[in-house]
Order: structure tokens, then sequence, then C-alpha cells
């Protein structure tokens, strides 16, 4: 009986010396007996640790469970031990078919559906949005499972026992730091024993009920084994099961445990693990904090300070930080001082990461930082063999990633594509078809460089847990494509909204779906014409527009999608008006946000009109199929949204932040002058209309970068100016919310000059003030003309000849 700790480097040395004096005919080991056939390709080299053993519900992937092994797992040393001297080796713990039935919240026959099991990260079920636990086989062994009624940590008593405040540090130095005895290499193992049996006469299963009936099996499988192989058989299980499997019980009352246990058809298979998944912080809950120092400790031969300060001054220096071998070697020796100051027989993780602090990072904890994520937990991403089964829809995933060279790894990572490229525009498609299927693998993100549509930008990293989403999305296709196109045309059926419907029309032109994309456009076209809501609309129309441009570099015909965007832009402008009057604050401000999306989207669909040369719909009559309205065409868009923001910004019954609205953007279209503005803001800020309604055209027109509009214009700012000035005292604390708001959104230096403007007054003068600090009476042109080289190489003139426009730049520069 070998009684170890799941992933601890000093029991796996210690299985190994056991059982290379032991010899045994046959091993046992803690884990689901289905994964017996997967035993073997443990020694195929294409298997590497950190790997898991993953099983779950044919009929329900997404009820799923783990069973993770790292290089330092001693049942991961028994497996290879096993095959390497051709000895049989089976796991014997309870059936995943019976752990998945139980978790899912099948009962049992006679019981209630107790949930006090041991708890596993990466079951989750997404149709119900809840998180669907799965037992964890190596949980309890540690003794810290989290559940909701007291339980018994043997590892914390243990330690308490011998006079440690901290259980890790405890079983650091009887077991992790301390090799087996070369005299007698089941020393290790008995002591343990004998302090498990003394734990379990205390506490009986320390509330661990579940382990009654896991222990029953194992107790069954183990007296096949002996009958088979007699009595040379060895078991690696968990040290708190040993005193169950050698209690004396009658096959009868084993069985009699396991009866009536639910059960369901499960498939297991090997995935890649991480040791990020194996640190406790994630939720794991046999996982440990270090996999990366208990890494180290295991492969390490000899010296494994020394070894170990190398590795982190190495990755400091990689991180430009001056690090010597003479700090090195000061390291060692603190580490090794403070180990003996505090009674440890071998530095441990907390000793040298001390000395780290100390010595390398001169007493700050920045690099200690670095050091923990890289080294102390370790960005490791195992690996599985092609011959391992999957279902089929991985088997596609995997030729795909090696096709387009596109290989998961688990340190995050930004990937650049040019689209205009096949292996990258191959690369977005997959990304944005597993997306699709909600495979999570990369998320996308903005673009630090060119802003083009053949740009995109996406952050990786792959998570273990991906696995069972694929295996999920293997219900609707063995293919990525096929899967893909199955989820949006069923997606699309069960859309509840019309924008759900316009951003699923726009995945499927993302992830190059063009089979599935008339059935979304004809749901589309249905949903358009029966729904009336403007806010529906107006949600949906961005969507569609970005459709159209994302459709130009990746080659995919968008006639359907510019007839129905050009309809949904008609109905927009004849229901605004209406739907803008009468709305309280809140639902005026979210009507302020369908406002701005609907501006951008015309502006948009005006301009991929023009480039494409296009008219309403790309095909005859611009109609659409359903009943959506299509206009006469797109190059006229811009002058009926203008008319419509005129509207907006003269009705009486229109919410203030949505005229204040108007009136900015067809400022910032040119529609209106620096006059006219200024007449229509004057009347917004009258003294008849009320504090709250003038604060709310003030947020509409000088919210979202409207600062620097006040900067550049005196006429304005002094109209707001002299506004605020006048509000009435009582008044004032009503509006101070909204115009706070407005203000506190713009950039520190626009608000700094905002300020400095106003304290200078008309005419740029500053009251008792002759001059103000940093301003000048008038404009430096010859400080000016130093800015203008730069600036012509920013703008891609440099070298041309001098035009009119250096008139523009000084002014610029000025």
């Amino acid at each position: 009986m070998l009684g170890v700790r799941h992933h601890g480097p000093g029991s796996a040395r210690a299985v190994r010396g056991a059982l290379d004096a032991a010899r045994p005919a046959a091993v046992l080991i803690e884990g689901p007996p289905e994964a017996d056939a997967l035993i073997p390709l443990a020694a195929d080299p294409g298997l590497r640790p950190p790997v898991a053993l993953l099983a779950h519900a044919v009929d329900e992937p997404g009820r799923s469970a783990f069973w993770p092994f790292a290089e330092f797992s001693p049942e991961w040393v028994a497996i290879r031990w096993a095959l390497r001297h051709g000895v049989p080796a089976h796991f014997i713990d309870l059936p995943a078919a019976h752990t998945l039935a139980w978790e899912g919240g099948e009962g049992r026959e006679g019981e209630g559906n107790e949930q006090e099991g041991n708890e596993h990260e990466g079951n989750e079920r997404e149709g119900k949005g809840e998180e669907n636990t799965a037992a964890d086989p190596q949980r309890a062994d540690d003794g810290r499972d989290g559940a909701e009624q007291a339980r018994v940590d043997p590892l914390a008593v243990l330690a308490e026992a011998a006079g440690y405040d901290d259980p890790e540090r405890w079983w650091e130095d009887v077991v992790e730091h301390r090799g087996p005895g070369e005299r007698d290499p089941f020393a290790p193992f008995g002591a343990l024993e004998e302090a498990m049996g003394a734990l379990r006469e205390r506490y009986g299963v320390g509330g661990h009920s579940r382990d009654l009936v896991r222990e029953a099996h194992m107790r069954l499988r183990l007296r096949a084994a002996r009958k088979e192989f007699g009595d040379e058989v060895a078991v690696v299980c968990g040290a708190w099961h040993v005193p169950a499997l050698r209690a004396r019980t009658t096959v009868t009352a084993d069985r009699s445990l396991l009866k009536g246990l639910p059960k369901v058809k499960a498939d297991l298979t090997w995935v890649p693990w991480t040791h990020h998944r194996l640190a406790r912080s994630s939720g794991y809950g046999a996982g440990i904090d270090s996999p990366g120092w208990y890494g180290h400790l295991f492969h390490a031969p000899d010296r494994p300070v020394e070894r170990w300060l190398t590795k982190v001054a190495r990755l400091l220096r990689e991180e430009d930080r001056i690090v010597s071998s003479a700090h090195v070697i000061e390291a060692v020796r603190l580490a090794e001082t403070l180990a003996a100051l505090r009674g440890r027989p071998l530095p441990g993780l907390g000793e040298t990461t001390d000395a780290v602090r100390a010595v390398m990072g001169d007493g700050s904890d920045v690099p200690l930082a670095l050091v923990h994520d890289r080294l102390v937990v370790g960005d490791v991403l195992g690996e599985v063999p092609e011959s391992a089964p999957a279902v089929p829809l991985q088997r596609d995933l995997t030729r795909q990633q090696r096709a387009l060279r596109l290989r998961p790894e688990a340190l995050e990572r930004e990937l650049e594509l040019d689209l205009r490229g096949d292996t990258d525009a191959g690369r977005s498609r997959l990304l944005h078809r597993l997306r699709l299927l909600g495979v999570d693998w990369g998320e996308p993100t903005r673009s630090r460089g060119s802003t083009g549509t053949f740009r995109e930008t996406w952050r990786l990293r792959w998570e273990p847990e991906l696995s069972v989403r694929v295996a999920e999305a293997g219900v609707w296709g063995t293919t990525v494509l096929g899967a893909a196109q199955a989820k949006a045309e069923s997606d699309a059926t069960a859309a509840r909204t019309l924008a759900d419907v316009t951003a699923l029309a726009e995945q499927c032109l993302l992830a190059g779906l063009p089979d599935a994309l008339p059935v979304v456009m004809r749901i589309l076209a249905d949903r358009a014409a029966l729904d009336a809501d403007v806010g529906h609309l107006a949600q949906a129309l961005p969507a569609l527009v970005r459709s159209l441009r994302y459709g130009d570099v990746r080659g995919t015909d968008t006639g359907a999608l510019a007839g129905v965007a050009a309809g949904l832009a008609e109905r927009v402008f004849v229901g605004l008006p209406p739907a803008c009057t009468a709305l309280d604050t809140d639902a005026a401000n979210e009507m302020r946000a369908h406002v701005d999306a609907v501006h951008t989207a015309v502006g948009l669909l005006a301009e991929t009109s023009t480039a494409t040369g296009s008219g309403t719909g790309g095909r005859a009559g611009g109609g659409v199929d359903g009943g959506a309205v299509t206009g006469a065409g797109h190059g006229d868009l811009r002058g009926r949204w203008r008319a419509v923001l005129r509207v907006l910004s003269s009705r009486d019954g229109v919410a203030g932040v949505l005229r204040g609205r108007a009136v900015r953007l067809l400022l910032n279209d040119g529609e209106l002058g620096s006059e006219e503005a200024a007449r229509l803001m004057g009347l917004a800020l009258s003294p008849g209309t009320p504090p709250a309604d003038a604060a709310a055209w003030i947020e509409g027109f000088a919210g979202g970068g409207g600062g620097l509009l006040l900067v550049h214009d005196e006429r304005l700012r002094g109209l707001v100016d002299g506004w605020l000035t006048g509000v009435p005292a009582e008044a004032f604390t009503d509006v101070l919310p909204l115009l706070r708001r407005t203000f506190a959104a713009y950039e520190p230096g626009v608000r700094r000059t905002l300020g400095e403007l106003v304290r200078r007054g008309p005419g740029g003068q500053v009251a008792h003030e002759a001059v103000t600090p940093g301003f000048a009476a008038e404009p430096d042109t010859g400080r000016a003309d130093a800015v203008l080289p730069v600036l012509r190489l920013l703008l891609g003139l440099d070298g041309q000849a001098e035009t009119a426009d250096d008139n523009h730049l000084v002014e610029v520069g000025t």
C-alpha cells in the first residue's frame, strides 16, 4: 500500500523507489477503471505531461470530469514504471460512469441526492447557465475540498500535532524535501499509513461520506487483483484511503454500498493540461500552489536550491535586470541561513523567495510576480498524440491547427492577422468559427496598429476545459466548418431579438459561412419586417453595416446584406423622431447611444456604397424578401439622416440630451456652422430653460470628446460659461451630477486647458495678471515652423513639394 499525496514530487520519488524494490506483479492506481485502455498511450513519446484523463457523458458532453497528472504525480510515475517493466496496470477508483451520473443530479435509489461530493473544475453546463461539478477523485485525499459541512484536513491535523502552523510547510519538510530511506524504501509509506490510521480512528470518514462508496469499489478491485496476481500487488492511492483498504470487510458489505448507483454512458480520453490548472488558485481542489517548483524538485538530480536560484537569475536577466553570479551565490547562502533559523531540513519555496526578494530584487516584490508566474507556477502545456481517442470534431480541429501553424499554448499571447494573406485569413475564419461554437480559444481585441478591416488582433490562450467545449460542439458536426454552419442556423432560428440575428449575420461573414448566410438573412428579413421598435432597428443596423465592410476584404457577396441594411436605415429615419419624444432620463440616454450608433453606421454604409458603386440592394429592384423597405440609393442616406438630425435638434418634445447630441453630430459633419450651433446653444441655455434640461443639452452636445470644441470655439465656451455662472444656487446642486459626468469624461489635458481658458476670461488675459505662464499674446510662428518637418513626415508628405496645405500645418503646429 503506497499512500501518497497527489502531485507531490517527494511522493513520486518514494513510489518509484518502492516499486523498484518490490517488483510487483501488478500495479493498481486510483483512477476511473474505464481508462485502463488508455494506459498504454502513456508510453507514447507524444503524450507529454501535464495531461489529464477527461471523462464526459456521451449524451451530455458538458457533464465531465478531469483526472490530472503531472510528471511529478505519483500515479503517473506508477503508470510509467508499469509500462517500462511490462507489468499490468489498472485503475481501481469508482467508475466515471457513476461519478458523472451522481454529480449530474441523478439520485441514488432509496437515497436523497446528496451534493457533498468533491468538486472539480471544468464542468460547466452552459445551456442552463449553472455550474455542474463532477466528483474529483483526488480532492478528498488532501482534505481541502471547501464543502459546506466541516471536514477534516488530515495535513492540518498532523502539522498541528508536529508543532507547525502551516500544513504545506510541514508536508514539504517531512516528505517533499526528503527522499525514501536508502535502507527501507517503504518507511515513508508505513509512517503515513500509521498517521492516517490514527486519524481515521479518531474522525471516521472525516466528513467525506462519499469516500465510503469509492473505497468499497477499490476493495472489490483489489480482491480481484489478488485472486489473479497473488499478493504481489502494489496499490498507489491517496494516503487517506489506505486504512480503509486495509480494513477487513465482506464482499457482500462492499457490494451493498455500490448497489443502486446511478450510471451514464461515458467516454474517456487524454487531453492536454497546464501547470496553471494544477495550481490550487485556479479552483482545482487537489491542486498545488507551486507546480513549477515541484517539477523542479522532482527533476533536479542534486543541489535543488542552487539550480532553482540559477533559473531565477536567468529569467531576470532575460527581462533586462542586472543579476550576476554573485547575486546567485549570496541568494543561496541567505536561503540556507533562513532554513537553518527556521528549523527546516532544506530551504523551501518560502526561503528561496525571501532570498530572491532581498538579494536579486533589492527588497521589491515586483520581480517576484514574474518569478511566480513563469517559474513557481509555470506556463507548461502538455501534449497528446494523434493516436489518442477523440471526437471527430477534435481531430478536424487538430488538423487545421497544424495546417495553419496555429499551435495551442498555455501562455497568453497576441496574434496579429493580415487578412489579405491566405494563411492569416484561414486563421481568422477558424477562430471565429470556434467562437461561434462556444470554444473561446481566441478573443478579438483592438489592434494597436492599423484600424483597417484587413487587420485583426486576437488574444489567444488554450485552457484545458476547451477540450470539453469541443466535445460539446461535436453534436453539431464532424468538422469545424460543418459544425459552425449548423450552429449558426440553429442560433438564427432561436434568436429572440433582431439585434441577435444581425450579430449572427456578422459572425457568419467573419467565420466564412456562406452556406449559412441565406438562412440567417431570410430570418433577418422576416424579423426586420415585423419589428416596429426603433430601438431594436437601431441596435441591429451597426452590426449589419460592419458586415458589409468585412465582406470586402473577405471576398464575400454582401448584396443581400446591403439591401437589408438600406431598408433598416430607412425605417430608422422614419421612426426615430417620434420615438425620441416624451422620454425619461434613462430612456433618453439609451436612445442617445442608438443615435450615435446609427450615425456611425450611416457613414459607413454611404462609404461602402461609394467604394463599390452599388445600388440599394446589390440586386435588381433592391427589394428584400420578407417585406423590408429599401430606399432610392445609398448615396442619399447621409442627406436624409442629416435631415432627421435637424428635426431632432429643434423639436420641442425631444429630450435635451438628444437635441444637444443632434447639434453636435451636425456640427461635426459640417452641416452646421459655429454661428448656427452657437444660436441653438443660446436657445437651449436661455433663462427660460429649466437648469436640468439645459444641463442635459450640454451633456449631449459636449459629451464624448466635445471638450476640444469648447477649447477651440470661444463663443461656445462663453455661452456654457455664462449659463453656468447664472444657474441659481438652489438649482446648481441638481445639475451638478450631470455636469460632473460630462466634464469628468474629458482627458486631463483638456480639462486643464479649459480651466485655464476660463480663468483667462474673454480677450485672453487674467484679471490682475498681465500674461499667463504658458500662453503668449500671439502665436509663435517660429516654433510652429520647427514642427513642420515632423508633421509632413507623419502625414506622408515628406519629400514632396511644399503646397498650400502647409498653411494648415502651421495652424496645427501653432
